[in-house]
């Protein structure tokens, strides 16, 4: 059983010891190559004083959903913002650690924020669409804001709106407001506004939380399609939305001190045969 105590996990590494494991997909298409990918080395996290992640390492495969789980207040979104240096922009916030992504450290003077978080997008807990755009307008936000020119518009809003699940719905009101979407609509919206940029990885915080089950179901097909192209980082306080979205899970938890990241792998495994007795306690609802 796992003392508690920083831990490092190579999910990658995983598939090795677990070679006969099957997630959604050939476990043998999890490992990633050579120097790409998302890493995160001893990361730390403050607000402040208070110390609220201490020294999570982990990896996460290309083309993979990686579900990041735990009760409340254990630092998961805190580690999400850190993946993609959203976390700067809180007052009297600080870290420490490395996160490379493709080799190279994302925190290194010579890195450009913006240059990353288009590279490595955002998708947040409430939809957050602008109303007083169109649905198409909403789309190419992204590219307008980092002044990137595209020669097709129609074409990138329809394959955006396609890969989110949206493009049938929406097909013949795209200069209707965004305002006019349902909340799940909204939420699906946004995924293709972040898809616009073109990322290599998508951070999703708890992006079903306030939608209803017909609308969590599209946005987790969403969820599974995409990860054929793009690296997911999704955290979500529902076990089951975990347990069917994601190839990898990884357990945070806090004793009142630091979040700490617990235990990581196959999610069938995180599932079926955890290795730490308080993440099999967690996954089957014993506390949290």
């Amino acid at each position: 059983m796992n003392d508690g105590t920083s831990t490092s996990v190579d999910m990658a590494g995983s598939t090795e010891v677990f070679g006969a494991e099957q997630t959604q997909r050939d476990a043998g298409q999890l490992v990633p190559s050579a120097g790409r990918g998302l890493e995160a080395q001893n990361l730390h996290a403050w607000f402040n004083k208070h110390h609220a992640l201490a020294d999570v390492s982990l990896h996460f495969p290309e083309n993979t959903v990686t579900g990041l789980i735990g009760p409340s207040g254990c630092g998961k979104s805190t580690f999400l913002r850190l993946l993609n240096r959203m976390h700067e922009f809180i007052p009297e916030a600080a870290m420490a650690g490395s996160v490379l992504f493709n080799g190279q450290d994302i925190y290194s003077p010579s890195v450009s924020p913006t240059d990353i978080r288009l590279k490595i997008g955002m998708v947040f807990q409430k939809a957050n669409p602008f109303p007083s755009m169109s649905i198409e307008e909403n789309v190419l936000a992204g590219l307008k804001l980092a002044k990137i020119k595209t020669d097709n518009k129609s074409e990138l809003v329809e394959d955006c709106l396609t890969r989110s699940g949206l493009w049938k719905e929406v097909k013949d009101r795209l200069k209707s407001s965004a305002g006019s979407l349902s909340g799940g609509q909204q939420q699906r919206l946004c995924i293709a506004r972040a898809l616009a940029v073109k990322p290599e990885v998508l951070l999703m915080d708890e992006p079903c939380s306030a939608l209803d089950p017909g609308s969590t179901l599209r946005v987790e097909e969403t969820i599974v399609q995409l990860s054929e192209t793009m690296t997911i980082v999704i955290v979500t306080h529902n076990m089951q939305q975990a347990s069917r979205v994601s190839d990898y899970c990884a357990f945070f938890l806090s004793d009142g001190g630091p979040g700490q990241l617990i235990e990581a792998d196959l999610t069938s495994n995180i599932f079926t045969a955890p290795q730490d007795s308080r993440t099999a306690d967690y996954v089957q609802g014993r506390f949290g």
